[in-house]
């Protein structure tokens, strides 16, 4: 080999070595970046006359069966943390039995008053306190129905905000294949822009759970966990109508909320089942209707027991009791969203000019009776008290009092929280494992660290060729 051939070969070396030692830098500097890819040299002898070596591509490692574990885990994370947020809300409206807030606090308070009340039936001030105690009822009924139903105009929100980041994420991902494609082209390398791709399709994977299929030239399709094609080629776009309020009448079975539809067809939600766009719909459509609908029926068990025929002799039928539907007697056929408009009856509320004495006198009274008469008090307890027979419905078969029915609903929701937090403690332990996993799987530093001593030896020996050829000359020269 010539002199010259000698350190252009030694030169090709030295690229070598430095692109391998800022490959290795990065490596480690990436080694706890859970999208980064480990890069390598692809190295082969030149074709050229003087020999040496060429550098073919930038190889990028990394594990895409993990990879694709870790997305389906944050799906599932980011779905049961919806659940876990709606039931720890519910519970702190509702309360729990013998808790000091909530609505199991305000009935227990309502029942207390009305003791007291019945005890001493002339003073004014424990029927006054009675009222107010059943118009805080009244009002935690009410509030709770209104959570449900803000709970609900979130989760549509929150649809709509997942629908629009997962169109833009979409698109990105269908430019990043296209610029993939040109880089490989153009320079026989993409690893950045594959990083980049990757860090979009984990915010696609948390949104909904996916299948990434690999492509010629670098690219990818993705499809929902479910079957839809939301990726081949060029994007699908979703499509959903967000509602200003979300009210107890608005369902999507009955049209009134928007569902999804991709490239203007109708998809089914159980095509993307999954993440945090699926943990929404849930809270809207399935959580949030449930809740209303047990909301519901302890509103109008409530309403019924005083509205009840005997409860009180001064009422005329058709009028309301102690509970009402916005002034007047609730009507067993429009039960959706009773718990919102549930009232206090204005006869018996000085808030709305009625005469508290009535409480004890009866509804329909036009003067105040015996003050030491606490008969009708002691049918209203009588009334909330009672078991009442329920054959069907939010809570099935059973007898309930007002409490136990509330109870019942406590328990429920205690239930759903526990169940939810179980699958949410189960889901985030896999996502760390996973992760961890994807990272040990990624960059080794002690052996990044050792490419980088071999890398040095490599460069200190082709220096040395250098050298040795530039003293050769030198001699050459001084011939």
């Amino acid at each position: 080999m010539s002199i010259s051939g000698a350190m252009n070969a030694a030169i090709t070396g030295l690229r070598a070595a430095a692109r391998g030692s800022e490959l290795v830098s990065n490596n480690i500097a990436n080694a706890l970046t859970p999208t980064y890819g480990r890069r390598s040299l692809e190295l082969s002898s030149s074709n050229t006359a003087s020999g040496g070596v060429q550098v073919d591509a930038v190889s990028r490692h990394m594990n895409e069966g993990i990879v694709a574990d870790r997305r389906f885990a944050a799906a599932d994370q980011q779905q049961s943390q919806a659940a876990v947020d709606f039931f720890r809300k519910m519970e702190d409206v509702v309360g729990i039995p013998g808790s000091e807030t909530g609505l199991n606090s305000r009935l227990a308070t309502f029942e207390t008053s009305l003791i007291s009340a019945a005890s001493r039936p002339d003073a004014i001030e424990r029927l006054s306190a009675a009222t107010a105690d059943a118009r805080r009822l009244v009002e935690g009924i009410n509030q709770a129905s209104d959570s449900v139903q803000d709970m609900r105009g979130d989760a549509d929100k929150q649809i709509n905000r997942d629908v629009d980041a997962l169109n833009a994420a979409l698109e990105q991902v269908e430019e990043l294949n296209v610029q993939i494609t040109a880089s490989l082209v153009r320079s026989g390398g993409a690893a950045s822009l594959m990083d980049q791709r990757q860090a979009t399709l984990d915010r696609i994977g948390a949104i909904v759970p996916v299948r990434v299929v690999p492509r010629d030239n670098g690219n990818v399709a993705i499809y929902s966990e479910g079957g839809a094609v939301l990726l081949d080629g060029t994007a699908a776009h979703i499509e959903f109508t967000p509602q200003n309020t979300v009210t107890a009448y608005q369902t999507v079975e009955a049209g009134t909320l928007s569902g999804l539809s991709i490239n203007g067809q109708e998809l089914r939600v159980g095509k993307l089942a999954g993440g945090s766009l699926s943990g929404a719909f849930s809270v809207r459509d399935d959580f949030g209707v449930d809740a209303q609908n047990k909301l519901d029926t302890l509103a109008r068990d409530m309403i019924e027991r005083f509205q009840a025929p005997g409860v009180d002799p001064t009422r005329t039928a058709g009028d309301p009791g102690l509970f009402t539907d916005l002034g007047t007697a609730f009507d067993p056929a429009d039960e959706v969203g009773i718990a919102s408009r549930m009232r206090l009856n204005e006869a018996v509320d000085p808030n709305a000019g009625g005469e508290i004495w009535r409480l004890r006198d009866g509804l329909g009274a036009a003067v105040p009776g015996q003050a030491g008469d606490a008969g009708l008090i002691n049918d209203l307890r009588t009334a909330l008290e009672t078991p009442r027979d329920f054959t069907t419905g939010a809570f099935g078969a059973g007898r309930f009092g007002a409490g136990d029915l509330l109870s019942a609903f406590s328990g429920q929701l205690a239930g759903s929280r526990n169940n939810a937090e179980t699958e949410l403690s189960f889901a985030s332990s896999r996502l760390t494992e996973l992760t961890e996993l994807q990272l040990s799987e990624g960059v080794d530093t002690d052996q990044e660290l050792q490419n980088l001593l071999m890398l040095e030896q490599a460069y200190a020996a082709n220096a040395r060729v250098i050298q040795a050829a530039d003293d050769m000359i030198e001699t050459l020269m001084r011939i």
